[in-house]
């Protein structure tokens, strides 16, 4: 009906408003699966981004940028304003005669909204209604790109997947590593955004990216100090020397470095990003070649692909390889932010992939049959998930009900007994406060006073107790009476032993 601007303007405030309460009628619906859950936040998700366009559409109308607007508060107050009126209300007649069953004055249309915006969600079988990550895919891609290096089991992978170190440094720089962190990044944010709809991933990644650029600049960015400037052979070039490395000095001449394993020689140039074709006579040479001498001062062609010095480059292959860098550096911290955002799935992923290695087969179709009942199954209205009466505060008992209130006077859990060594910390109920003597808190905070703890500061819960406690028993250590010489013990003959000569000598069988 909305034959005007005004008349539009005003359709979609009243379905902002019909849009606000059916958010509002949603979140009051109670959801007892995890299923259910996820359903509603995504049907509010859908509601939010439908609120979101009509507000943006009235922003457009408001700012006129067309005048169209004000051509029609103009038309309303024309020279003749109550043939307009009348114009109008002719419309409203026809309109209302055209669509006699639609009632504009109930301004609900709940159930139509509602049902469009059904979500439908989808979740491999692996990923099980968004508990776990399906990193196979990925798996299969790390595992077949040139930059892996020696293969990953999937366990392994799931476990260091934000581990950048155990990619090469040149392989970092390459093309396919980056491929493989945006297909990596983008399944990530598309599991975050099926999981967990309601939380404003946009918000979360802008402030990885702003992070991201202050460290980039200060050149503190974990694994890209240099920011890509320095090379692969950066770390030889400031005289570190690379894992895997051979002392050159104690080969005089290519022949006695031709003696050595030929794989140990072609580790040497891995760790120096050399290249490593070529006959073992060629790499022993290519090798020796580099006695005395740092990565600055070595021919580019002897470097692997990407791992030429800086020195070593031009000024347009430098501003490559320094964008190339950056490039994968933001991938990484973009996948570091959303794997913490998924930390809790991220671990439970990692434990689950460890179980199911011990399972069988049959055992492993069991479970996923038991996800699937579970995510499909509504619960009942029980007297378990009923509010619990307990205005006296009681504590619960094994069922989850609150105990009886005679056991609760049988056993003193009305007295509190107050410790000012643990920080004031209250106990309810002498068992609990007798516990607590023996519990690391009380303990560190005896050690905190420099008391160290012993059977003797039972019972003990003032620090100044303590401390006159530990006072006193210094001052009859350095007097020579140690703790537990002061009893005394007669013999038949009536000598006086104190407790040490006493046990000394029972031991010896003489009293």
């Amino acid at each position: 009906m909305a034959t005007t601007l005004l008349e539009n303007t005003r359709q979609q405030h009243e379905d902002m408003e019909r849009l606000e309460r059916l958010i509002v009628k949603d979140f009051r619906t109670e959801t007892k699966t995890y299923k259910d859950k996820l359903l509603q936040s995504h049907r509010v998700r859908g509601l939010l981004d439908a609120l979101q366009s009509r507000a943006a559409a009235l922003v457009d109308i408001y700012k006129d940028e067309d005048e169209s607007r004000k051509q029609d508060i103009a038309a309303l107050r024309g020279a003749d304003p109550i043939s307009t009126f009348y114009d109008r209300l002719k419309e409203v007649r026809a309109y209302h005669r055209r669509f006699p069953s639609e009632d504009i004055t109930e301004g609900d249309g709940s159930e139509a909204l509602l049902a469009a915006a059904e979500p439908a969600v989808a979740f491999s079988g692996e990923e099980a209604l968004g508990r776990y990550l399906d990193l196979h895919e990925l798996h299969a891609a790390h595992s077949n790109g040139a930059f892996a290096g020696q293969p990953l089991d999937y366990h392994t992978y799931v476990l260091a997947l934000a581990d950048w170190s155990r990619v090469a440094r040149p392989a970092r720089t390459s093309r396919a590593y980056r491929e493989y962190l945006e297909r990596l990044a983008a399944y990530l944010e598309s599991f975050h955004a099926r999981t967990q709809p309601l939380a404003d991933l946009d918000a979360q990644m802008r402030g990885a990216v702003a992070e991201f650029e202050e460290a980039w600049a200060r050149g503190a960015v974990p694994g890209w100090e240099d920011r890509g400037a320095g090379g692969a052979a950066a770390a030889g070039g400031r005289g570190e020397v690379p894992e895997g490395a051979l002392d050159l000095d104690a080969f005089d001449s290519v022949d006695e470095l031709e003696l050595l394993d030929p794989e140990r020689i072609k580790q040497a140039l891995r760790a120096l990003h050399l290249k490593c074709g070529g006959t073992p006579r060629q790499r022993a040479a290519r090798l020796f070649s580099t006695r005395g001498k740092t990565p600055d001062q070595l021919d580019p062609a002897l470097f692997a692909k990407g791992a030429a010095p800086a020195a070593a480059l031009s000024q347009a292959q430098r501003e490559r390889a320094e964008a190339a860098a950056r490039g994968a550096a933001l991938l990484e911290a973009r996948v570091s932010r959303l794997l913490r955002l998924l930390g809790t799935v991220h671990a439970d992923t990692a434990g689950r992939v460890e179980k199911r290695q011990a399972q069988t087969y049959e055992e492993l179709l069991a479970e996923q049959a038991e996800a699937e009942e579970e995510g499909d199954l509504v619960e009942e209205d029980s007297d378990e998930e009923a509010p619990i009466y307990n205005p006296l505060k009681l504590p619960l008992g094994w069922d989850g009900k609150p105990i009886p209130f005679w056991l609760y006077r049988l056993h003193g859990l009305n007295i509190e007994f107050k410790c000012e060594i643990c920080g004031g910390a209250s106990y309810w109920g002498r068992r609990a406060f007798e516990r607590h003597f023996k519990e690391p808190q009380h303990q560190r905070g005896l050690k905190t006073l420099g008391v160290p703890w012993s059977r003797e500061f039972y019972e003990i819960t003032s620090i100044a107790d303590a401390l006159a406690l530990w006072k006193s028993m210094r001052e009859r250590q350095r007097s020579g009476a140690a703790p537990g010489t002061e009893e005394e013990f007669e013999d038949d003959a009536g000598n006086v032993y104190n407790k040490k000569t006493w046990e000394d000598l029972r031991r010896q069988g003489l009293v």
